[in-house]
């Protein structure tokens, strides 16, 4: 792979159809369960296998405010298709509920050059409307800010980066999630009476305090978790060494991908090794695999079955000719005389007995330490919470392990008429769990607003 052209084709309209009529549209609706957004999703299905296009996303994006981002990148295989009634029925298997989302979306995209929906309830954005601020354009806040219009506020979206999407155009690469398509759907907020200003680091530029003094009424945190974790092994330190959070940045809002054009570079040798085995691991190795990589390599501590990526990520990964090195261990980074990566020092692991997270705990292999050649490092173990804005308001509690906001079951920090929710509250998360999340606040701020 030497592009980065989306990978993943959607439906044709015969095989949506198709695929829409295998819904039996049963009465209890057990995959809205398992939808955090809680679309309707038998009523979209019936709507599509009707060829009601048009009224099909207007359902969709009753609840949903990106659903051609969802239909992409959402893990509807553990949610809302996991509770199909139709899995062990001899049916072949669970309706295709995301890759329906996403063909309703793409047939917007394609028929409609502006899209736009009247906001659902909501008193008007009049003079009168109250002013509520959104922190952070990621998933979470994107959702929040919709909602919050929809409601009926005047509702300003605050981005720390250039360009508004947060881990949505930072994170995902353009094969997986096409910019264009992002644009559209951040198109669509603003088009709600959303103002996203980019540039503005609150915390930094302006403070939460300094937000109430401008008479902005209550304020939704969704920073995400923009903090990287790392091994903690020697070696860390030098060249060629990547957290997923740095490479993935490089590449994706900052252009690195089309050096010299762009005038950022990424340094990628012939072996690249990835440490990790999430869906962001496999991002950063597919990356890296079309930036010239010559061997790019998956390294993790336990089995496939264990790792937390999504069974279509691993596959598309070794399609494309990825090489995965399972029950291995990275214990140190080696370094030449000029202080870049040269190798990495791995042990061999088995599997214990499952730990705290239910997986099978990996055990070291006494004497199984070999050394790998390498030229490029990325760590990819996951992220934490943006910690910058809790450290610059102490009136906000946070968690002393995680570093995580705590908040209340409306979703209140302990500064009142400040809310969060996304990965600043429970840590790195999926899209479709942040955009709940930021569903959620919403409503609680609309709550708290009315006084109710």
């Amino acid at each position: 792979m030497k592009d980065f052209k989306e990978v993943s084709l959607g439906f044709t309209e015969e095989e949506a159809v198709r695929e829409a009529q295998r819904c039996i549209a049963c009465k209890k609706k057990p995959c809205c369960n398992g939808c955090p957004v809680e679309i309707d999703i038998p009523e979209f299905i019936r709507l599509v296998a009707r060829k009601d296009y048009k009224g099909a996303i207007r359902k969709i994006k009753e609840k949903n405010n990106l659903p051609a981002v969802c239909g992409r990148v959402c893990p509807q295989e553990t949610q809302c298709e996991a509770l199909c009634v139709l899995i062990g029925k001899g049916k072949g298997g669970p309706v295709a509920i995301g890759a329906l989302e996403r063909f309703v979306a793409d047939w917007e995209i394609e028929h409609s050059p502006h899209p736009s929906l009247s906001p659902v309830g909501g008193e008007g954005k009049g003079e009168g409307a109250a002013k509520v601020a959104v922190v952070g354009s990621g998933p979470a806040g994107l959702t929040a800010a919709a909602d919050l219009a929809k409601y009926g506020y005047q509702v300003t979206l605050f981005e720390s980066l250039s360009a508004s999407g947060g881990v949505l155009r930072y994170g995902i690469p353009e094969f997986r999630l096409p910019r264009a398509i992002l644009d559209r759907e951040t198109g669509y907020i603003e088009s709600l009476g959303v103002e996203i200003k980019c540039n503005i680091l609150i915390g930094r530029t302006v403070t939460l305090s300094g937000l109430f003094e401008d008479g902005y009424k209550a304020i939704f945190l969704g920073t995400g978790a923009g903090l990287p974790y790392f091994l903690g092994i020697p070696g860390e330190s030098l060249n060629g060494v990547y957290s997923a959070n740095e490479f993935l940045t490089r590449v994706n809002l900052m252009h690195a991908y089309e050096f010299p054009k762009y005038k950022t570079p990424v340094k990628i040798g012939e072996r690249v090794a990835v440490v990790g085995a999430g869906n962001t691991a496999m991002d950063c190795v597919r990356v890296a695999k079309r930036l010239g990589a010559q061997d790019a390599i998956i390294v993790y501590r336990r089995g496939e079955p264990e790792a937390p990526a999504r069974r279509a990520e691993i596959e598309h990964a070794k399609e494309e000719g990825i090489e995965f090195r399972f029950l291995t261990a990275p214990i140190k980074i080696e370094g030449n005389e000029k202080g870049e990566v040269k190798s990495m020092t791995c042990l061999k692991m088995e599997l214990g007995e499952p730990d705290a997270s239910g997986r099978r705990r990996p055990i070291p292999i006494r004497g199984s330490e070999y050394e790998m050649p390498v030229d490029t490092v990325i760590i990819a173990v996951g992220q934490g919470p943006n910690p910058l804005i809790a450290h610059t308001t102490k009136e906000l509690a946070v968690d002393d392990k995680s570093g995580e906001l705590k908040i209340d079951e409306n979703c209140m920090t302990s500064m009142k008429g400040v809310f969060a929710g996304g990965d600043i509250t429970t840590g790195e998360g999926t899209v479709i769990a942040a955009m709940g999340a930021g569903k959620k606040a919403a409503a609680a701020m609309d709550s708290y607003l009315k006084g109710a």
